[in-house]
Formats: C-alpha cells, structure tokens, sequence
C-alpha cells in the first residue's frame, strides 16, 4: 500500500499567505546561518558532531542508526520530556542562553511559535524542491511560514475513528458513520442498546482534538496579512463544532473523560464507550492501552473521521518536524540527519524496531514500511494503514498554527475543566479568542479588530 506520488508533487502553497512581520520572525537570528560546508569532515578528518534533542520513543535507535551508517556527521542524542511536560521550555531557555541543540523536535502547532522567538533557523536554502516534494503537501505546508521553509516534517497525523465493531453491531449500526448526523443517531442507538454505552469522550484537557475537529470543519483561526494577525477562534466554522459537541454533552450521549486516563481506558476496558476519535498515530495508542484486557483483540475497527456533508475531510491531531536550532552553525549536517530521518526507509525501519508502533511517516514512501511493521491482529487483520493513507489525503489545506498556541491551549483548557461545573464549550472556546488576542498583543504583535 503505497500513497501515488503524484500526492506529493501537488504545487505547494504558502502557508496562509503569512508574511514574515505577521509572523514576527526575527529574521537577523537565521541570517548568514543558512549554507557553509558544516556537513564535510573536519581537517583532522573527524566527523562533524551534533547535538540533538527529542523525546519520542524510538528516537535513540534512529540516532543510533544514523551513527552507525555515516562517517562525516554523528549525532550526539539527548533525551528530553516531551514538548508539553517542558520540553519546550527547557529548548526555549537554551536557545535564549545561546547553548540550544543543533536539531530538535517539536510538534507542528509548537513551531510557530519557535520562529516567533527567533529560536529556529531558516533552512530554505538547504530544502530543495525535490526534498519538497518528498512529504505529504500539507505537512510541507504547516513547516512553510512567510515562504520560507523552517522544519523538515517526521510524520503525519491524519483523524480516524475507532470504534467496537461487536459493540455497533448490538445496537443495529451495519457501518461506520459517515456523517457527524449519523455519528449523532448511531450515539443514541448505543445508549438505547445498552444505557451505561456512549459513542465517544469528549476531553476537556485536550484542546488538539476540538482543534482538529474546527480544522476539519473549514475553521481557520490564523491568518497574517502584511503585519496584522487576524485570529478567528470563535468565528462561524468553529461555533458549528461548539454547538454540536455541547448538545452530545448535554444529551449525555459521549462522556466527558480526561485524555488517555484511568477513567476512559475502564471505560473503554468494560464497553462503556465504544468508539475513540483520534488520529493515526491512535492504532498503536489504542492497541496498547488495551493490552491487559484479553477479549478485546480483534473486536475494533477503524474508519475516516465523519464529516459535516459526507465527503471526506480532516483535520491532523499531531505530528512532529526536525527544527534546526538558531545557535546551530552546523546547519547543513544537522539538515542531513533529519532528511535521513524522515525519508529513507532505514530511518523509519529504526523507529519502528523500537516498538512504535503505527507511525505515519510524512514521507508516502515510507508508508509501506510503517504498514509491514505493525499487526492488525487487534483490528481483526483489517488493513488500517489504507484508511489512514485515504484520510492524509482529505487533510484540509489552509489551516495556520498561531505563534501563541500554548496560550491559546492554556485558556481553552482551562475553560474546558469546568464543564461539570456550568461552563460550557463556547465560553471556553470565547477564552481562548480572549487570551490569544490578549497575547499577542502583549507581545507588540497588531491585531484586527
């Protein structure tokens, strides 16, 4: 199974025509960094040496690989926490100390706000359009801002949904909803099949999936014209998955369960819910999460995530990029491991033998490799990998990450947690508008009113 390589040769696109004082980017800090012969070995014929931080399991063996298989560059690796749990802080403070990695991991929606700190070097001149064309259009697009390309993309992360196909059957569903009205009919046939069964969880600390879900919508809550930044958060497109999503909480026809907790993994242990929207990286997630519970081997399918009108669409829950970082003079060796990294089966293969599972590489190319390595038999043999392939394709071009999403995140988050408590989705989606505009005018960004 392979994506056709037409899929990424498609003309790509900048990325919301986003200028570079939209963006803030402090240009001066990637200049005259960007070229040299840094990747040749040294005069005493040494390799050039680089620092590289990440966190995402199987990333070690990837270096370990690289090392193994290159002489004039080696990678010294550092294991770091994970973006959210101060990953990013910790890359944040080094590069303001001027001792930040040559590479580094981030996620997609993380790296906006990097170039925005000048914490991130240019590399367009290190990209070749062939390079480009490598990776799935979309994922070159997030990693394209002001028409310059900063990261190299590690993998995609196209919406799917997970659902017990036994439990669907009980309760008369024949197929998977194709719609978000069926989603919505096959929620109350589940609880009338049997009451204490719901459709879905909605997570109140996880803004990505509400933001994947506006994504998929046609929602587009960034857009920077010539140096003003217009954020539309709480606009039309995002009020349809507001309303929708509070009236299934007020039905009481998905649960409202923390991400990846002790509660939604009993619930999903004793077939109290039924079905898990999340993206592709989510058939191994979902797999190992229920490695302990014997009798759910074989009983889960996957399916493209319904959409408003039945046609396919999404939106990307995840993924990461290679960033080099604005410290680094080594710019053009740390620029060759992450392009072995992220487009040679052998970079993939050592990922994969770690025991990550359901990876879907940026790099279509890659995608048999990813689908050779990973058993379905806890999706009864069924061939996921085409499904995600399908949904890659549907991902909605256009969708920009603001240079503040930690903030935004924050806000939403925050307002999501009193969901019990009378709050409700759009006053959470109403903080964050709030306090991403109030950011980014803190920060001496302009603003349209």
């Amino acid at each position: 199974m392979s994506t056709p390589r037409t899929s990424g040769r498609r003309a790509l696109r900048p990325t919301a025509a986003l200028t570079a004082s939209a963006l803030s980017i402090t240009l001066l800090a990637a200049c005259g960094s960007n070229g040299g012969s840094d990747a040749a070995p040294a005069s005493d014929g040494r390799p050039v040496t680089i620092t590289f931080w990440g966190w995402a399991k199987g990333t070690k063996e990837v270096v370990d690989a690289f090392n193994a298989s290159h002489k004039d560059v080696q990678v010294t690796f550092e294991q770091i926490p994970s973006g959210v749990a101060g990953g990013y802080a910790k890359i944040s403070d080094a590069s303001k100390a001027g001792n930040a990695p040559d590479v580094f991991n981030v996620e997609y929606a993380a790296l906006p706000d990097f170039v925005s700190q000048g914490a991130v070097q240019d590399i367009t001149k290190l990209v070749s359009a062939d390079l480009k064309a490598k990776y799935l259009p979309q994922a070159v697009e997030l990693t394209t801002l002001a028409k310059s390309q900063w990261a190299l993309p590690l993998d995609a992360a196209p919406q799917a949904l997970f659902y017990r196909k036994d439990l669907f059957d009980k309760a008369g569903i024949t197929a998977a909803p194709k719609t978000w009205d069926e989603y919505r009919a096959d929620a109350q046939k589940l609880k009338a099949a049997n009451p204490n069964t719901r459709i879905g969880t909605f997570f109140p600390d996880d803004p990505s999936t509400f933001e994947a879900l506006s994504w998929q919508a046609g929602a587009q809550w960034f857009t920077g014209q010539q140096d003003t930044w217009s954020v539309d958060i709480a606009g039309t497109r995002t009020k349809g998955v507001t309303d929708y999503w509070q009236q299934l909480v007020a039905d009481d026809l998905v649960r409202v369960q923390p991400s990846f907790s002790q509660q939604w993994t009993a619930s999903l242990q004793k077939g109290e819910t039924a079905g898990y929207l999340g993206a592709a990286w989510g058939g191994g997630v979902l797999k190992s999460t229920l490695a302990s519970t014997p009798d759910a081997s074989g009983k889960w399918a996957v399916a493209p995530i319904p959409s408003w009108d039945g046609k396919p669409a999404s939106g990307m829950l995840g993924g990461s990029v290679f960033a080099v970082s604005k410290n680094s003079k080594k710019a053009k060796a740390a620029v060759e491991f992450a392009t072995w990294a992220t487009t040679t089966p052998e970079g993939i293969q050592a990922r994969i033998a770690s025991g990550t599972s359901s990876l879907f590489p940026a790099d279509p190319e890659l995608i048999p490799a990813a689908k050779a390595a990973f058993n379905t038999d806890f999706y009864g043999g069924q061939d996921i990998y085409s499904v995600f392939v399908d949904s890659s394709k549907s991902i909605r071009q256009g969708w920009t990450w603001g240079p503040t999403m930690g903030v935004t995140n924050n806000a939403m988050k925050d307002a999501f947690g009193k969901l019990g408590q009378g709050g409700t989705i759009q006053s959470a989606v109403d903080a964050a508008q709030q306090g991403t505009v109030a950011e980014l005018k803190n920060r001496g960004l302009k603003v349209a009113q």
